[in-house]
C-alpha cells in the first residue's frame, strides 16, 4: 500500500527520537521513499548519521551546507512529498505549528508544504494534558492536520499516562490506510465529526461483581478506525475492551450504560453523525451494594430497573444527521432488525446473527446485512477491518445525498 509513496519524515527533540529510526525502517521495508527532516534538538537524542544510513538518503537539519553552502529548499521537500510525517512531534514543535512560528527547517517546510500533514504526539503527560497543548491539538485538528492519538503507558520520566509516541507499527498501519495517501476520491467523511461507540458496559452488582456481556469492542473499533483513515474526526465512546486506540481516533472510557448515555449525548451535540456499536446493557441493578454481597442461602434475588437508551435517545433529537445501528439477533432476526430501525430512527442498520459461523463476539470476521427503509443487503463473511469498509462506503453514499 506504500510502495511508491513518498513520506518525509520530521523528526523532534524528543525521547522517543529513537523510535524514528524503527519507524523509517519499517516504511523502507513497506516500498516507501524516505526522506528524513530533523530538528537541531532532534540531533541530541538520535544521530543524522543513522536516519541517513536507514533512509538511503541526506538528512536535512539546517536550511543550508555551512561547509559548501548547498540549499535545503523547504519548498522542493514539500513538493516533493506524499504525507509529512513528524514523530515523535514535541509539545514545542506543535506549539510552534499552531502558531505559524518558522524557526527551523522542518516548521518552514510544514507551513510550505501541500500535502497531508500527521503528527505523532511524544511528551510527558502533563505536558500533553496541559491546556496549552490540548489547544494547540485542536487548532491542528481544525486545519486539517492529523493527528495520531498518543496512548497511555510508562513515560521517560517515570510517570505513567497518556503522552507516549504511538508504537511504530502503530503508525505504519495506520498510513497504509490513509486516505490523503491512498483513497482514489476525496472521502466525503473527511472532516466530519462522528461518534462511534464500542465494547461492553459494566454494571455493578457491588464492588466486586457485575452484569456485562461477551462484546470484544472488535467491530466497533474497526468501524472508528476506518472512519478516522478516511479523514473523518472520530470520538470513540468505549465500554470494557482490552484493544488499543486505532489510529487517529480520540477515545472517552466509560464504564457503565448510564456514563456511556452521558458521554455519548455530549459528543453527539457537535457530531455530524453516530454509529451505535457498543453492547450497552439492557437492564442495569436497581440498588448497587456498598459492600460484597456475601453468600447467604441457595439462591440470590437481583432487582434490575431498564437503563436509558442511548440510542434511541439521539434518534429523537438527530434531525438530518446520521445515524447507524447495530443489532444482534438470534431469532426473527431481519424482522426484530428493521422493527429496531424503526423505532430508533436509524439512517440504517447492521444485523449480525449469532447463527452465522464466523460471526459474532470475540473473533475477527463477521457477515452482516445492511438494512434501511429501501431494503437490505447482505454481505458475506469478511473481516471486520472489510466490513467496517463496508460501513463507512454507506455511510459515504448518504453523504451524497
Amino acid at each position: 500500500m506504500l510502495k511508491g509513496k513518498h513520506i518525509l519524515l520530521g523528526v523532534t527533540g524528543s525521547i522517543a527520537a529513537y523510535k524514528a529510526a524503527m519507524l523509517c525502517r519499517l516504511l523502507k521495508t513497506a516500498g516507501a521513499e524516505v526522506k528524513v527532516l530533523m530538528t537541531p534538538t532532534a540531533k541530541e537524542f538520535i544521530t543524522p548519521l543513522t536516519m541517513a544510513t536507514l533512509s538511503k538518503n541526506p538528512v536535512a537539519v539546517e536550511f543550508y551546507n555551512p561547509e559548501n553552502g548547498d540549499w535545503h529548499s523547504h519548498i522542493s521537500m514539500g513538493e516533493w512529498a506524499d504525507c509529512l510525517l513528524i514523530a515523535p512531534a514535541t509539545a514545542n514543535t506543535l506549539a510552534k505549528m499552531a502558531h505559524g512560528v518558522a524557526d527551523n527547517l522542518l516548521l518552514t517546510t510544514y507551513l510550505s508544504a501541500r500535502c497531508s500533514t500527521v503528527v505523532a504526539p511524544a511528551m510527558d503527560c502533563d505536558m500533553f494534558a496541559h491546556e496549552a497543548t490540548q489547544a494547540n491539538i485542536a487548532l491542528l485538528k481544525e486545519r486539517g492536520v492529523t493527528v495520531i492519538d498518543s496512548p497511555s503507558g510508562e513515560l521517560a520520566s517515570g510517570l505513567s499516562g497518556k503522552g507516549r509516541m504511538a508504537e511504530p507499527e502503530a503508525i505504519l498501519r495506520f498510513l497504509e490506510s490513509f486516505p490523503g495517501l491512498n483513497q482514489k476520491k476525496k472521502s466525503n467523511l473527511a472532516g466530519r465529526r462522528f461518534v462511534v461507540t464500542a465494547g461492553a458496559t459494566i454494571e455493578a452488582i457491588d464492588p466486586v461483581r457485575y452484569i456485562t456481556n461477551h462484546s470484544t469492542g472488535k467491530m466497533g473499533y474497526a468501524v472508528a478506525g476506518e472512519l478516522a483513515a478516511r479523514g473523518a474526526r472520530v470520538t470513540l465512546i468505549s465500554g470494557h475492551t482490552v484493544l488499543p486506540t486505532p489510529a487517529g481516533v480520540e477515545r472517552t472510557d466509560v464504564a457503565s450504560a448510564e456514563e456511556m448515555y452521558d458521554a455519548a449525548r455530549k459528543a453527539f451535540a457537535d457530531a455530524d453523525g453516530a454509529v451505535m456499536c457498543a453492547a450497552v446493557a439492557d437492564y442495569t441493578p436497581k440498588e448497587v451494594s456498598p459492600s460484597k454481597i456475601k453468600k447467604d442461602g441457595d439462591t440470590l434475588t437481583i432487582e434490575l430497573r431498564r437503563t436509558k437508551d442511548i440510542a434511541a435517545s439521539l434518534g429523537r433529537e438527530k434531525g438530518d444527521r446520521l445515524l447507524v445501528g447495530f443489532a444482534l439477533e438470534t431469532d426473527d432476526e431481519i424482522v426484530n432488525a428493521e422493527e429496531k430501525l424503526r423505532r430508533k430512527n436509524f439512517d440504517f442498520i447492521v444485523l449480525n446473527s449469532l447463527r452465522d459461523k464466523g460471526a459474532g463476539f470475540g473473533v475477527d470476521t463477521n457477515k452482516v446485512t445492511i438494512i434501511d427503509a429501501e431494503g437490505g443487503k447482505a454481505l458475506p463473511l469478511m473481516s471486520k477491518s472489510d466490513t467496517a469498509a463496508a460501513i463507512a462506503d454507506r455511510m459515504e453514499s448518504f453523504f451524497e445525498r
